[in-house]
């Protein structure tokens, strides 16, 4: 399934369906997890940070200067955003441009925190989340992000905050990043999670949000995790 953002309705909810919400740190597993959980448990999958990071290709794209909100904020009117949220047909668009690998370059990591602590941008990206929640066709759908759980869905049937040691979370990353070294990832994770965090809490969670640490768990583990929380929340 395509969603194109659209114009965005404000709606947490996917009508009749289990709406999914995690948050967590940079390099806690939310996304494979996420996807991983939801193809297990026949739902739609969003990730939300990746509509921050296609901001960013289609900013730096267009020659705009990062520190200047009120354009990247004028840019957000032109900015033609598609992502599938089927977990096994992912894609993200910014247009007719394929940009699933371009967002993931080093480039677009070094900045996108810039983009995402500009309030305007997040709240019109909440919007365009909700729409693609309640857009969902699916028995349910997981959304994964930064603010998922107190900010997108406050009112999501299960709300997870996945979480991992400092030290597994760097490891996790570097294993997952070729052509930077342990030293730098861990650099930029650490400076990510301390940006981000001046707009939003992702390290602790919220009243009525199930913790889900797996520092010591491996992948099979954590996603066994998720989806056993899911059938127990949603019966």
């Amino acid at each position: 399934m395509e969603d194109r953002g659209g114009l965005p309705v404000n709606d947490t909810t996917a009508q009749g369906r289990t709406v999914v919400a995690i948050d967590g740190p940079a390099g806690s597993g939310k996304s494979s997890v996420s996807r991983a959980a939801a193809r297990q448990l026949g739902f739609d999958y969003q990730d939300s940070g990746a509509a921050y990071r296609a901001l960013a290709w289609f900013v730096l794209e267009r020659g705009i200067d990062l520190d200047d909100e009120a354009a990247v904020v004028a840019a957000l009117a032109d900015f033609d955003y598609g992502i599938g949220i089927d977990p096994d047909a992912y894609f993200v668009r910014v247009g007719d441009v394929d940009v699933e690998a371009a967002i993931r370059e080093p480039r677009i990591s070094a900045v996108v925190s810039r983009i995402a602590r500009m309030l305007p941008v997040r709240a019109y990206l909440v919007e365009l989340f909700r729409h693609v929640i309640s857009s969902s066709e699916r028995p349910g759908i997981i959304t994964e992000g930064r603010d998922i759980t107190t900010v997108v869905s406050p009112d999501a049937p299960v709300r997870i905050l996945l979480t991992a040691s400092e030290e597994a979370r760097m490891a996790r990353r570097s294993a997952e990043i070729s052509g930077q070294s342990a030293q730098e990832v861990a650099k930029h994770l650490s400076s990510r999670d301390a940006q981000d965090s001046r707009v939003v809490d992702f390290m602790n969670a919220a009243d009525g949000v199930t913790t889900i640490d797996s520092t010591d768990l491996d992948f099979d583990q954590t996603i066994q995790a998720v989806v056993g929380l899911v059938r127990r929340t949603s019966g």
